[in-house]
């Protein structure tokens, strides 16, 4: 609270506001109230928001890639992996002797999990896309968990082991309990991207329109 005195036309040239009051002998008094800014606020809050909006983008690209990734080993690899278990299992495994899906999916799933987390913090503030984020990353991180849980020991059986240790049986089995609960990763990885790209929407229509945005923050 600065009382107008000498330098009260210079105050005026900052953020202010006027208000009256009585003093006890019954004397209107003026006082201007000053809003001073930081010089560097806005710098820093461009500075955010781009940050924000690289980590949510790179989340996004992410979860596109995978994506697309589940869905090619879907419709195009696995009709050739599981059309006769198991010596179609054996082709396969001589076919990806240098690298297979399981050098490309689980780096990308942890890339897709620190983007997310990133994206998450960032955007946190930011109401609309917050929960969007937040409900991605929870599919996402579901998916990756299921398949550490369910696909990875039956891929092992699969194709690391195989009929030298397990009956003819047990591995056309637990190729099919694969396939079968593959869908639901697929159905995962679907809604955690359509989660990603409305989460990337409602960030993106927050920064082209920040100056509104602060009403809708926490």
């Amino acid at each position: 609270m600065i009382r107008a005195g000498a330098g009260w036309r210079a105050l005026l040239a900052l953020p202010t506001r006027v208000s009256r009051h009585r003093t006890h002998g019954d004397h209107a008094a003026t006082c201007i109230e000053v809003a001073i800014t930081p010089p560097n606020l806005e710098e820093q809050t461009v500075k955010k928001q781009r940050i924000a909006f690289a980590f949510t983008l790179a989340y996004l690209w992410v979860m596109i890639i995978l994506l697309g990734s589940i869905l090619f080993d879907t419709l195009v690899l696995y009709p050739n992996i599981f059309h006769d278990v198991p010596p179609s299992l054996e082709t396969a495994t001589e076919f990806m002797a240098v690298s297979g899906p399981g050098d490309f999916f689980p780096p990308l799933g942890i890339l897709s999990w620190l983007t997310g987390i990133g994206s998450l913090v960032l955007n946190w503030r930011v109401k609309s896309a917050r929960y969007w984020i937040l409900a991605s990353l929870i599919m996402i991180v579901c998916q990756g968990l299921i398949s550490m849980v369910f696909f990875w020991p039956r891929n092992t059986i699969m194709f690391a082991e195989g009929t030298a240790v397990h009956s003819v049986a047990l591995v056309q089995q637990s190729a099919q309990e694969f396939q079968t609960g593959h869908w639901v990763r697929v159905a995962f990885n679907a809604a955690a991207s359509a989660l990603a790209f409305v989460g990337f929407l409602k960030f993106y229509r927050c920064r082209i329109t920040s100056q509104y945005c602060q009403h809708d923050t926490m």
